[in-house]
């Protein structure tokens, strides 16, 4: 099944002035969030990837044309050979283009429609959040829904702000931590029908105007995930999750076998670091 990585953004929460690197370039361990995101997808066999490329696209075209498979893997040194023990992306098919600079996501779908053609379903993502979630199971689950045009991963809020009620003469009446809140929202794992063009204005949003059309129409399903689920859309959360990579703790890399494997530990963000 192709797969639909959306990584033209800006990323403005994680750029620091100083670099044009796009946000799914951003490195954890020694491979960028792209690659995370991507070695997920094949873990589970689906290996034929769209890569749709904006702000900084030069960056990952680069990164992939000089891809260093030893970076990542074990190798024999030889009379000044390599060889290498694994690979990562040999049996990758990766297609790069240039969706526009300031195109929103679903502009950007709508302009690699041609090369979806022939996909009864293809999944989508945006290429800067890594969970354990099991996408063989979602596919499944969206397969036995013929009549859902869109699905998406839903899962609890990760803020850890506190949600108010005001009464009268704006007194407090309660306090809830958002994330015990009977809430969800976009996990950014999605698996779609080719409907879904239909929904899709020139211009459009994928989520404001096409899912929430669907929605509409009680088109749009949801996988409910409780999960390992982590962004990376600040810069403590990129820091977070480098820290769990150094540590061994990588829920969202089922391949790895270097280190044991330990349950979910998404680290506790402050409302003053949002």
């Amino acid at each position: 099944m192709k797969v639909v990585l959306f990584c033209g953004g800006y990323g403005m929460r994680m750029r620091d002035g100083s670099s044009d690197t796009p946000k799914p370039m951003v490195p954890v361990g020694p491979r960028p969030l792209l690659w995370h995101v991507m070695r997920y997808y094949a873990h589970y066999g689906h290996k034929d990837f769209i890569l749709c490329l904006g702000y900084g696209g030069h960056h990952i075209k680069q990164y992939f044309l000089d891809y260093q498979e030893t970076s990542s893997n074990d190798f024999v040194l030889q009379g000044g050979e390599v060889r290498l023990l694994a690979n990562d992306i040999a049996d990758w098919t990766i297609t790069f283009v240039d969706t526009g600079l300031e195109s929103p996501i679903g502009e950007r779908l709508r302009r690699v429609r041609a090369l979806l053609e022939g996909e009864e379903m293809f999944l989508a993502n945006y290429a800067d959040v890594l969970t354990d979630a099991p996408i063989d199971a979602m596919i499944e689950q969206f397969a036995a829904t013929p009549d859902a045009v869109a699905q998406l991963l839903a899962v609890p809020p990760q803020a850890a702000f506190h949600v108010v009620e005001v009464g009268e003469g704006n007194r407090i009446s309660s306090i809830t931590a958002l994330k015990d809140m009977r809430l969800q929202e976009n996990g950014g794992y999605l698996v779609l029908r080719q409907e879904i063009f239909d929904y899709l204005p020139e211009n459009g949003d994928l989520v404001t105007d096409a899912c929430t059309a669907l929605a509409k129409e009680g088109r749009l399903v949801a996988y409910p995930y409780d999960g390992f689920w982590q962004p990376a859309d600040t810069l403590k959360e990129r820091v977070a999750l480098e820290a769990m990579y150094q540590s061994g703790n990588t829920p969202w890399m089922p391949w790895r076998t270097d280190v044991p494997k330990r349950g979910p530990e998404p680290p506790v963000l402050s409302a003053a670091a949002n």
